[in-house]
């Protein structure tokens, strides 16, 4: 079983990560995810490893290859999919852990620069996330500290994630990143009092009795 780590929050990290571990999981793992895992001691892989090229352009290239992509939306059940797989010798990816920039945290900062602002525009964490949770049949993707410790229950009673556990994340991954898109384009729409889209994202605060 293979894992792809890529997380702005390290919270919970080291407990997920060292389960997974343990689990005989491979951790792959990109920049400083690769660094905070490495100082626990845990073997991992880095991505610059898996596509052969350096990261650039000041960290804003390094998933988006084919080698990290492929990995993550190939079909295990489909022929033409595992022969890629095989012709290119990329090994295929069964759970996606990704948190993403904290855009919304930045921009809101008094005194924060437009520069500063779109540096924190997350662009390989979402294509990987939405890229796993389209996928869910085969890759389990998570995206929130707080949902590591039912993944790891789950994988230590059952060794796998259900059909139905790998949907409830992807949906959870898909709202995930629209609600992050939504906060980027309010923010790129705030100089235009009646824009012609405007995106909402609201959070369930209770449930109603």
């Amino acid at each position: 079983m293979r894992a792809l780590i890529s997380t702005y929050d390290k919270t919970g990290l080291d407990v997920f990560a060292t389960g997974l571990a343990d689990l005989g999981f491979e951790l792959v793992a990109s920049g400083g995810t690769a660094d905070f895992l490495d100082e626990l001691g845990l073997d991992v892989k880095r991505v610059e490893e898996v596509t052969h090229s350096p990261e650039m352009l000041g960290g804003r290239v390094k998933t988006l290859h084919p080698r990290i992509h492929a990995g993550i939306l190939a079909r295990r059940d489909d022929a033409g999919d595992a022969a890629t797989l095989d012709e290119h010798e990329i090994e295929p990816f069964d759970l996606v852990c990704i948190n993403l920039y904290p855009f919304e945290h930045v921009a809101a900062q008094k005194g924060v620069t437009e520069a500063d602002a779109v540096e924190m525009i997350d662009v390989g964490g979402p294509s990987m996330l939405r890229g796993a949770a389209k996928n869910f049949a085969h890759v389990s993707p998570v995206c929130r500290p707080a949902q590591y410790g039912f993944v790891l229950d789950e994988l230590r009673s059952s060794g796998s994630l259900s059909s139905d556990t790998r949907r409830e994340l992807a949906a959870e991954a898909f709202a995930t990143t629209a609600a992050y898109e939504a906060a980027i384009a309010t923010w790129f729409a705030e100089r235009e009092p009646f824009p012609e889209t405007l995106v909402v994202a609201l959070d369930k605060v209770q449930d109603l009795s």
